[in-house]
């Protein structure tokens, strides 16, 4: 008769059969029994090279491919080290499942100096995981993870923390190993019957609405689409749902939010249709007064409690905006071609009013713009750090597809996030992906390139050397502050990545970034492209 499958062997089981295919995680001494379970069990692991990477190679995994990423962590310092990047995702509201190790059960509290012992681990992670749980019964371990993918899968997501201490993966479970299947996920809520034809009614009457949309909204970019032209209705998206809605689309205002001629469209629509958003300062890249509603709005949101935050709703729907989207296209009737074109010229004139409101040292950069546009392929996934030719791309560079658009300048607002991200979105499947990051925030977690090399990632990582900290410099310098701590030493970045075994090279004008990116989409390596920032 074979053996009875271990604790970790089962987790290894449900994870594959809950369709996890990587994970992402750094093995240690209290991990080695849950490491015992990995080989033969069909998942890929990654190392890299700090578990902050870890987890933002899981956040990138997620946000390209729609499921939930997964990290291996050790006792400790491994999840202290992840904190940051789990927050990321708790902030931009992305699946991922964290499990890690913890000490013995005997030790729980106790205050005994254990290796790797926090006093109360488990409360170090609750304050950024939508959900944290302590297994103490190897035998709960299926119903366990079968809670996670629920709340994963059908609800607003985030970071989920399971932790299991180091003397139950070894434990024995109950039967055979072929026993344990995933559960089924429930289906996502649909909106209201009622709800939508109230929706339906508005928005139909309305002479001049408008459709916001943010991240909560990604698999809904056809049915908002639909809408959009039923109703003749500009559609304007956060920084986290560009691509969403194709920015080449007449009635898309892009990620524009931010300035003052769209806050004006949006506060005089006598109806705005909100979906997904929070209606945040970093939904709108920081312009930090809230929009004034003039006339009714509508809100979609999965989670009841964005309903009503930061703007209270004429109408709250709380559903799926795919579900909900989909079922108020069916309900409303198409309006004339005639009032389509007359809103998209509308729309045209504003965004030529938006760049007169661009930060500035704007219009330098958008040569650089117009360039990664032209480098990146049609459904390629720009990652962005907090870098000033980011904010650029923000609002000026379109997408066209969803899932496009993985950045950390909205929400937690980290650095160090582009390398690991695209590096898990790379790994997410068949799409080109392209990382642009500042020097300093590629200085945080550069020892990833590493994982780019070994999995032979064709990676092209744009760095924008400016040689400090520039937004901060700038804003010092807008202050009247004297300059402290932004200026920066950076390394020969070329000389660094081939020492790293990718390719290096350095370019200095616009003209020059097509060529050398489609070189590196066609390397079985990472290409590390440095730019001198003008």
């Amino acid at each position: 008769m074979p053996s009875a499958p271990t604790c970790a062997q089962v987790l290894m089981r449900l994870l594959r059969d809950y369709q996890v295919e990587k994970v992402f995680g750094i093995p240690g001494v209290h991990t080695i029994e849950l490491y015992r379970g990995l080989p033969g069990s069909g998942l890929q692991h990654i190392t890299p090279r700090h578990e902050q990477g870890a987890a933002f190679m899981a956040d990138g995994y997620a946000r390209a491919s729609g499921k939930p990423g997964v990290c291996f962590l050790i006792t400790g310092p491994g999840l202290t080290n992840a904190a940051t990047a789990m927050a990321q995702a708790y902030s931009d509201s992305i699946p991922m499942l964290v499990i890690s190790a913890v000490n013995r059960r005997e030790d729980l509290g106790m205050g005994r100096g254990r290796l790797h012992e926090l006093p109360r681990q488990s409360d170090v992670s609750r304050g950024y995981c939508i959900w944290q749980h302590t297994l103490t019964v190897a035998e709960q371990l299926p119903e366990v993870m079968a809670r996670a993918f629920q709340l994963l899968s059908c609800s607003r997501p985030g970071p989920v923390h399971i932790e299991i201490p180091i003397d139950l993966f070894p434990a024995p479970m109950p039967g055979q190993i072929e026993d344990y299947r995933a559960s089924p996920t429930a289906e996502v809520p649909a909106a209201n019957s009622a709800a939508i034809e109230t929706a339906r009614e508005w928005l139909q009457a309305a002479d001049r609405p408008v459709i916001l949309l943010g991240g909560g909204a990604q698999a809904a970019g056809r049915p908002a689409t639909a809408i959009a032209e039923k109703l003749a209705a500009p559609v304007f998206l956060s920084l986290a749902a560009k691509g969403i809605v194709d920015e080449r689309h007449p009635l898309c205002g892009g990620a524009n939010l931010s300035f003052d001629c769209v806050r004006e469209r949006v506060e005089n629509a006598d109806v705005v249709l909100a979906v997904g958003t929070e209606l945040a300062e970093t939904d709108r890249n920081l312009v930090r007064a809230d929009y004034a509603f003039a006339g009714k709005l509508i809100r979609i949101d999965i989670d009841p409690a964005q309903l009503v935050c930061n703007a209270n709703p004429d109408l709250a729907i709380c559903a799926d905006a795919e579900a909900a989207l989909q079922q108020l296209d069916a309900a409303l009737s198409p309006c004339d071609n005639a009032r389509q074109q007359a809103v998209a010229a509308e729309l045209a004139q504003t965004l030529q009013e938006c760049r007169k409101e661009w930060w500035p040292g704007s219009e330098e950069r958008f040569p650089w713009v117009e360039a990664l546009r032209a480098a990146l392929p049609e459904q390629g996934i720009l990652v962005t750090d907090s870098t000033q030719l980011a904010y650029n791309t923000n609002h000026a560079l379109p997408l066209y597809h969803p899932r496009s658009h993985l950045t950390c300048t909205t929400g937690y607002g980290t650095l160090g996030f582009a390398l690991p991200a695209a590096i898990g979105a790379r790994l997410a499947g068949p799409r080109d992906v392209l990382a642009l990051i500042g020097d300093g925030g590629m200085m945080f977690t550069v020892g990833e390139l590493m994982v780019a090399v070994e999995q032979q990632l064709p990676l092209p990582i744009l760095v924008w050397n400016n040689a400090g900290y520039g937004e901060i410099r700038d804003f010092m310098d807008d202050a009247g502050v004297d300059r402290e701590g932004v200026e920066l030493r950076t390394p020969d970045f070329v000389a660094l990545a081939r020492s790293c075994g990718a390719e290096g090279q350095r370019i200095d004008r616009p003209e020059q970034l097509v060529d050398a990116v489609a070189e590196a989409l066609q390397r079985k390596t990472p290409t590390l492209i440095e730019i001198t920032a003008p």
